[in-house]
């Protein structure tokens, strides 16, 4: 996934100057989240597993700019890194993987399902508290080869990375929003790169879409007024209609026993200020003795 996103964002840059592949060179990092598999995120770090070691090498000037899945960035950048680049948003869903049934709203009382989400553990276990949750990670193979072996009946990924791979069609189906809101960022691809390098913020500047910036500092405001973390199930999505951004967001318990939800809209400029005051509604009204880390 890490390889298409970067084999995207090089084609564009390619495209948008009329140079060839050649012109680039493409260099994979193999992050601390990529190869500890056998636990959780919260318990070996956090979001940050999957970027430090791309962010060093940017830092050292290895590497020029760094691609990144923006679900898994946290709100602020290391100093001397910005990140103010994002490519055009994919699909925001959660793709439902189940060889078993077609549907969420299908799967048997008491049946698995494995995910490593936080997120998505909470979401599920809040509407259908009945269900068990194992924890699946690994790439898109390896949690396939888990169903197949009946490890869980059913999983979550990201329809973003099933279409970047071409492999949509191992999805059930898509679950709306409505059904299970996305991570703050979801389907967007975000690039870093050194601070006061213009070279690269020229080059940048020529694929960057600004609906997507838009949607995310909505977004990613409302992540930062809740001082979020991969410990800490949130949720959150940025749509644009005309002149007006709608943002909805929740923030759940991790045993998904709780949850508190708001929906609120404001023209598109006031999208940051519309993020901070909707995590400034949910943490009144959650209590402090909610969020994780206050547990």
């Amino acid at each position: 996934m890490a390889l298409a996103q970067a084999h995207e964002t090089r084609d564009r840059i390619a495209a948008a100057f009329d140079l060839p592949q050649e012109a680039f060179e493409v260099v994979a990092i193999k992050t601390t989240g990529d190869r500890v598999l056998d636990r959780a995120l919260k318990e070996i770090g956090g979001k940050g597993l999957f970027t430090k070691e791309i962010e060093e090498a940017l830092l050292s000037g290895e590497i020029d700019i760094a691609v990144h899945s923006m679900k898994d960035m946290p709100v602020e950048q290391p100093p001397g890194l910005v990140l103010d680049t994002y490519l055009p948003r994919e699909d925001v869903r959660d793709a439902f993987v189940s060889p078993v049934v077609a549907r969420l709203t299908e799967m048997p009382q008491g049946a698995v399902a494995g995910t490593s989400s936080l997120r998505r553990r909470s979401q599920l276990l809040n509407a259908r508290p009945d269900l068990q949750v194992v924890e699946f990670r690994g790439n898109v193979q390896t949690r396939l080869k888990k169903l197949a072996d009946d490890v869980a009946a059913c999983t979550f990924l990201a329809m973003a990375g099933l279409n970047r791979l071409g492999m949509a069609h191992i999805a059930a189906c898509a679950l709306e929003p409505e059904e299970m809101l996305p991570a703050i960022g979801q389907g967007a691809i975000g690039i870093e790169r050194r601070t006061g390098d213009s070279t690269t913020a020229a080059l940048l500047e020529a694929i960057h879409d600004h609906t997507t910036a838009q949607r995310l500092a909505a977004e990613r405001a409302f992540l930062a007024g809740l001082d979020g973390s991969c410990e800490t199930p949130i949720a959150g999505l940025a749509e644009l209609d005309g002149g007006t951004l709608r943002l909805r967001g929740e923030v759940l318990r991790p045993d998904g026993s709780e949850r508190h939800f708001e929906d609120k809209s404001a023209p598109i400029e006031d999208g940051a200020e519309l993020g901070r005051a909707m995590a400034a509604v949910l943490l009144a009204r959650a209590g402090p003795d909610f969020f994780y880390w206050h547990n």
